[in-house]
């Protein structure tokens, strides 16, 4: 499946020069590992796509719930930090 979502510039060219290997989505779509994401560059000023487009096969997924591990007040109060673990 092909799945289209928006990119800020900023984080499309991190995504576009490798450094940043991850995304972090609000989970009101399906998506899969195997599945194509297709990031088209959005600019938040202009409020237009300005036509760049990036192809990722998705690895591996995961989908949580703010309360899954019973601390959601703590992550409503700290946040989430999202790790790219390498080699």
């Amino acid at each position: 499946m092909v799945i289209k979502k928006k990119a800020w510039p900023e984080y499309f060219e991190l995504v576009k020069s490798g450094k940043k290997k991850f995304e972090v989505r609000v989970a009101d779509f399906e998506i899969k590992e195997g599945d194509t994401l297709i990031l088209e560059e959005w600019d938040p000023e202009t409020k237009q796509y300005t036509g760049r487009t990036l192809a990722k096969k998705v690895g591996y997924t995961l989908q949580f719930f703010l309360d899954s591990f019973g601390q959601k007040e703590l992550i409503e109060e700290k946040g989430l930090v999202v790790i790219s673990l390498e080699a």
